[in-house]
Parts: structure tokens; C-alpha cells; sequence
């Protein structure tokens, strides 16, 4: 008798503990669910309404978790340095770069340092996810069980990557491994496959009102990211946020988007905002020092944990850290350990970056434009005032400019080292230029808006690299002398199918032919070329030709140093010998014969889209379902870009970056826009927004956005508080 009493009252004791934890739990999200309605629209995108900022941040995080936690685990796993924990040892320096900019513990002291309101969004931002997880006891993380306030400090600024992605973990892998140099040939190869890789960046364009139907100025937002990389939201609180655009994920600011009166679009700039500085190290008294100067200072040195994957174990690995006031020790150059030094206000950088989402115009806007801690962008602004804007960088060091910063330079010599961030007003600006217009295609700003850009003379020359690219001057040429702009003609420019970077390159390979000896085998497929316009299209059969031909010219020729990529492709079109131009044509023609049976390809027969499932990395796969996609690579000058990072040796090309979110908006009394995302909102094939959209996508067939709450209601699929979903 008294072990059944003694069983009940265990029993009760633990029913008592489980329901007072279960309290707990519920009351520590209670004014958050309270607070906050999600209401998804017929193409699933959520419009999360909170009555605070805080609310819409936690409404957001958990919106963003039901469309795709794989992607917003991932990118924390990455962010914090432990992706080497679910990927195993290649990730280690991955990792290590990580945490050479930032420990946990700086990442902590970051978050107790911030202003309240931030930390108010830092706290909801963890607690969206940890409250998902929470009510979705089914998803099993690959390693984040548990996500904190402190987090988004490795995650401030909204790019993809940002600029620590441009720090080659190969290159702290040598030097930390073995102390060593990254061998010249293993450069080169690096080198090589950078400029083969598939261009990254973004097209924005705005226009004035006075070149519009509407008397109202016109922003085209344009990424050129990842696929399924961001997702497509629109978040509204009762403190005055109301953002519509793209969000990585993860992230609790619209890094792409507008409000009702300003728009904002971000583009990779050439602006030099990282630099290397070799530093002379000695060795006294036992301590490691550094000379600056006549002073030898000391070297910060410290050590961090790796802990990284082994079959079913994790293994850890201690790496000694090494810092000067420069930054962290990354590599070694000319024998000299080499530090790297770039933007790291976390704080400053995550203060901007919400900012930016709530300012009602150019005064506002302007003054955020202030904290520059925006570094690895551009931005691209229309505002229902009436005003286009484009800032140039924003995050820009001052530096001497006797010295070559493009190059690693002295370390010990103050000099070199940088004296403060220009003023916004000291960097490349432009505003209300009188040709109504300006885009930037990641090209150079000075001819952003043809004789009104900004004059290279007048600005240091780290501020811009003047290099154009094929898409700067397609969309130049679309640009010049036009006007009657309506959203959906802006939508049909942006998708204009010229590839302007065959124009040397075709003809130059037609050149070839006609001057040789006419070699039968390439007759048939040499007039094809002759023929065509120049234009991409599935049907295109001379697509697929000049497409194969300029991958594979660009991958076994070498062209003069410092050649851009725009310079190169040019140049193996006018300057190269012709049998090097026919021996590379013939060498397309058998790699089609091998792969298809033959050269006469059409384009969209080669060029498809495929998503098999929710995956970071698709396993592309010839024999299964996938559609064919008429747009080309960025690197012809395609302003709808659409291109490989990866190909799992398939024979087909499958896209995995360019056209992603893209938005045409119109400000006036009332916001209009329209928009697209590639595939779907959605991460899980089971949603019927897996890849609903992608139909659209390839038909070039946007959606109306849904801004105002009318326009919600009228279009909501469902309704509910976070938690509640049926």
C-alpha cells in the first residue's frame, strides 16, 4: 500500500512539474501569440501583423521557420562557425574564419551592448524560432535545438555570405595548418575557378516620375542570389514598420523590399572596403610582437575550440588565434603573416539594417545612410517624394592613396593604415539626375546615368573599380532615349533577351571560319550562328552553341592579366589566333555529340529548372521531371540572370542562381508592385507553394503584390496565430 501511495505521489509530482513547465513555456511566448496574426496569401506568402515591433519580429521568425527551417538553421549553422559539426573536417577553416572575426563570447557581450529596442528584436528573433520548435516537436534540427538573442551578430547585414565569404578559408587552412603560403599554382587554379564561377551580384534600376505613364517614380528590384535563399514576406507592426521584399533567411529585416513611401535595393559593389596588411613579427621575450612604427606592440593571441564531424562522433580540434589592431592573422603573404582587416559592427550593422525598412523618405532615408556600416553593397533608392537616389558603397575607409590598396600592403607603417570612413557625402552619390534614370548592374558609376554619373576624376580610386560589364551596358542601351515607363514595361526591359557579349565573340569565331579552310563538320552549325540575333529563347538552337562556346573558351584559354571578365571574352573574340577560336568551336560541337547525340540542341532542351526537393544542394538528375528555362547567364550580359554553381555531373545545366525575389515597384499616393520568386515560398514539396511559381517565373508572368490590408484580406488563404495553424 504504501509503495502504490509512494508511486502516486511521484507521479503527481512529475504531472505537476511537466504542466508547470509547459506554463512556463506558454507564458514566456504568451504576449508574443497574442499579439500577432500570419495571414497567407494564395501564393503563400505571409503578412505577419503584430502590435510591436517585437511581435512582428517573433511573427516573422516563425513564419520563416514553417516555409523553411532547413534553410534558417543552415544559415546560423554556417554564420556561427559550426558547420564543420554537420558537414565533418573540410568545414573546419570554414568555421575558423568564423571565429576569427567573433567568439560566442563577443558575440554575447555584442548583444548586452546593444540598445534596448535592438535587444527587445534580438529576443524575438529567438524566440519565433525557439517557439517553432517548440510547436513542432516533428522537425528535427541537424544540430540547433536551441536559438539565442545573441545570434544574428554573426548575421547583421543581410547579404548572402557578406564579405567574410571573401576571405579564402584555403588560405587560413595553409597558414594555420602549416604556417605556410598558399602554393602559386593552387592559387592560379583558385584564380581560375573564380573566373569561371558563375557571376554574382544584382541589377537595380529607378526611374523618375517624368519618364513614367503614371507621373510616379519606378524601382526594379533584382537579386542575383542563390535560389530558395530568401523568401518573399511582408511584416507590419503598429510602431510604424510595414516592409514587403525579400528576407535571408533567418534574418529579421527586409534586406530587399520597400514600405508604402521608400524603396531600397541592394547591388555588390567594386568599392575596395577589405584590405590586407602584412605585418612584421618578431619574437621577444617569449611574447609575439608586431612592429608599427618605432613601437612593437603586442599580438593578441588566443586559442578556439573546432568541433567538427566524424562518422557518428564529434571530435574537437584547439587552434591557436592571432590578432593586430588590423584584424585577425588570416594567411601569410611574401612570407609575412597577413592580417585582414574589414567592417565588424554587428551592432551598428543590425541597428542599420531595420532601420533602413521603417524611413518614410529622403531625409530619413539619407541620415540611416549615416551609420555606414552597409559595406558590401550598394543601394539603389525610389521613395513616393519623387526622388531616385543610388549610393556607391557606404562602409568606406579612408586610406593614403600613394599606396595600392588592391594589393596586401605594410602593415608596420602607419600610413597604411586607414583614418576613419568617409562621410556619406564624401562617396559616390547620385540624385534626381536629369536623365530621369540610373541603374547599376554591379558595373562601374560612371555611367550609371550616362553624362550625369558621377566623374571618376573627383573620387580616390579605391572608391570604384571603373569596370563595366555586359549587363551594365545592356541596360544602358535599353535605357537611353526612352520613356513611358509603366511597371510592366520595366518588367519586360529587365527580361530583354540581348546577350550583348557575343557580339565580339560570335562574330570574331565567324570570322575564324570564313578566313580558314572550310572544315565540313562545322559548316551547318557555323550558319546557324550566322544567323541569329543574338537573342536567348528556348528554341534557340545557336543559344546552346554560343553558350557551350563561351564556357569553354573561358575555361582553357588565358587572357592578359588584369582583363575583366567583359575585357576577356571580348578579347578571345578579336585577339586570338582563328584556329584557336575553330579548335575551341569543334571542341563544343563533340562535347554536344557526346552528351546529346548531337549539336543541334535547343536551348531549353539543355537549360532547365528542377527542384526535387528541400534540400540545400539539389541532386539534379537528367532522367527526372524538369522544365525548360529560356533565360542565360549573367556573363553574356542577361539582365534576367540564370546560371549554375554546381552541376552534379549532369548533362543538362540546372539553375541554381540569378532571378530569385524580383520586385517592379511604383510609389505615388499608393504603393504598387508587382513581384515573382523563383520556385515557391516554400521549402516543403508537400506545399502546394513548393514551386507553384515557377511557371510564372518561367513565363515571365509576375503576381500583383498584396500591400494594403484590403488587398490581404481579399487574397487570404489563411488565417491564424502563430502556434495555431491547422
Amino acid at each position: 500500500m504504501k509503495n502504490c501511495l509512494l508511486l502516486i505521489f511521484v507521479m503527481t509530482l512529475l504531472s505537476c512539474s511537466s504542466e508547470s513547465k509547459n506554463n512556463a513555456v506558454a507564458d514566456q511566448y504568451k504576449n508574443y501569440v497574442t499579439h500577432v496574426e500570419i495571414i497567407r496569401d494564395d501564393f503563400g506568402v505571409p503578412h505577419i501583423y503584430g502590435k510591436t515591433d517585437a511581435d512582428a519580429v517573433f511573427g516573422l521568425l516563425y513564419a520563416q521557420c514553417e516555409d523553411d527551417f532547413n534553410r534558417v538553421e543552415q544559415n546560423y549553422i554556417w554564420a556561427t562557425g559550426r558547420l564543420a559539426e554537420v558537414e565533418g573536417e573540410d568545414a573546419l577553416y570554414s568555421d575558423l574564419r568564423a571565429k576569427l572575426f567573433m567568439t560566442e563570447d563577443e558575440a554575447k557581450a555584442n548583444y548586452e551592448n546593444s540598445p534596448e529596442w535592438l535587444k527587445k528584436l534580438c529576443d524575438a528573433f529567438a524566440d519565433g524560432i525557439n517557439y517553432y520548435l517548440e510547436t513542432h516537436p516533428e522537425v528535427k534540427p541537424k544540430l540547433l535545438t536551441h536559438f539565442e538573442p545573441w545570434m544574428p551578430m554573426y548575421f547583421s547585414e543581410g547579404s548572402i555570405g557578406g564579405d567574410i565569404e571573401r576571405i579564402s578559408s584555403s588560405k587560413i587552412k595553409a597558414f594555420y595548418e602549416s604556417g605556410m603560403e598558399l602554393p602559386k599554382l593552387k592559387q592560379l587554379e583558385l584564380k581560375k575557378v573564380e573566373e569561371m564561377a558563375e557571376p554574382q551580384g544584382s541589377n537595380g534600376i529607378a526611374i523618375s516620375g517624368k519618364l513614367t505613364q503614371s507621373g510616379n517614380p519606378l524601382l526594379l528590384i533584382n537579386p542575383h542570389t542563390s535560389f530558395f535563399f530568401r523568401g518573399e514576406v511582408h511584416v507590419v507592426s503598429e510602431e510604424g514598420l510595414n516592409a514587403y521584399g525579400a528576407v535571408t533567411w533567418g534574418q529579421f529585416f527586409v534586406y530587399q523590399g520597400f514600405n508604402e513611401k521608400t524603396g531600397w535595393m541592394h547591388t555588390s559593389t567594386y568599392t575596395d572596403v577589405m584590405d590586407e596588411f602584412k605585418e612584421t613579427i618578431l619574437e621577444v621575450d617569449d611574447q609575439l610582437v608586431y612592429q608599427y612604427g618605432e613601437e612593437l606592440r603586442p599580438v593578441t593571441v588566443g586559442e578556439v575550440i573546432l568541433k567538427y564531424k566524424v562518422g557518428d562522433s564529434i571530435k574537437e580540434k584547439t587552434v591557436p588565434t592571432y590578432r593586430t589592431h588590423h584584424g585577425p592573422i588570416t594567411h601569410m603573404v611574401d612570407g609575412q603573416w597577413t592580417a585582414s582587416a574589414m567592417m565588424w559592427e554587428p551592432v551598428k550593422a543590425l541597428e542599420q539594417s531595420y532601420i533602413r525598412t521603417k524611413q518614410t523618405g529622403y531625409k530619413g532615408f539619407r541620415e540611416m545612410m549615416d551609420i555606414r556600416t552597409n559595406s558590401s553593397n550598394n543601394t539603389v533608392y525610389a521613395d513616393a517624394e519623387g526622388n531616385i537616389a543610388y549610393f556607391h558603397g557606404n562602409f568606406v575607409p579612408k586610406r593614403d592613396t600613394i599606396y595600392d590598396y588592391t594589393q596586401p600592403v605594410d602593415g608596420s607603417n602607419p600610413k597604411t593604415d586607414w583614418q576613419g570612413l568617409h562621410t556619406v557625402d564624401e562617396n559616390i552619390l547620385i540624385l534626381n539626375p536629369e536623365n530621369g534614370w540610373f541603374q547599376n548592374c554591379n558595373s562601374t558609376p560612371f555611367t550609371a546615368a550616362l553624362e550625369f554619373s558621377p566623374k571618376k576624376e573627383e573620387y580616390p580610386k579605391y572608391m570604384s573599380r571603373d569596370q563595366e560589364n555586359f549587363r551594365g551596358v545592356h541596360a544602358i542601351n535599353l535605357l537611353t532615349d526612352r520613356s513611358g515607363y509603366t511597371i510592366d514595361s520595366l518588367i519586360q526591359l529587365a527580361h530583354d533577351p540581348y546577350l550583348p557579349a557575343f557580339e565580339k565573340l560570335i562574330s570574331g569565331l565567324i570570322e575564324a571560319y570564313d578566313k580558314a579552310d572550310k572544315t565540313k563538320e562545322l559548316g551547318a552549325p557555323i550558319e546557324v550562328l550566322r544567323s541569329w540575333n543574338l537573342k536567348t529563347a528556348k528554341e534557340s538552337v545557336a543559344m546552346t552553341l554560343a553558350h557551350y562556346y563561351g564556357t569553354m573558351y573561358g575555361k582553357i584559354a588565358i587572357a592578359p592579366k588584369g582583363f575583366s571578365d567583359m575585357e576577356r571574352l571580348n578579347y578571345f573574340g578579336t585577339d586570338t589566333p582563328f584556329e584557336e577560336r575553330l579548335r575551341v568551336f569543334k571542341a563544343v560541337l563533340e562535347k554536344l555529340e557526346e552528351d546529346f547525340g548531337t549539336w543541334n540542341m535547343p536551348w531549353g532542351e539543355v537549360n532547365r529548372y528542377q527542384r526535387l526537393n528541400g534540400d540545400i544542394r539539389q541532386a539534379f538528375n537528367d532522367s527526372l521531371p524538369s522544365i525548360p528555362i529560356g533565360f542565360a547567364s549573367g556573363r553574356w550580359g542577361a539582365l534576367a540572370a540564370y546560371g549554375v554553381s554546381y552541376t552534379n555531373d549532369t548533362k543538362k545545366i540546372y539553375g541554381t542562381r540569378g532571378n530569385s525575389f524580383v520586385a517592379v515597384v511604383e510609389f505615388g499616393d499608393k504603393v504598387k508592385a508587382k513581384s515573382m520568386l523563383a520556385g515557391g515560398q516554400s521549402g516543403d514539396p508537400k506545399s502546394p507553394h513548393f514551386d507553384d511559381q515557377i511557371a510564372r517565373y518561367a513565363a515571365m508572368q509576375f503576381k500583383d503584390v498584396a500591400f494594403y490590408k484590403d488587398d490581404v484580406l481579399k487574397r487570404a488563404k489563411e488565417t491564424y496565430k502563430p502556434g495555431e495553424r491547422k
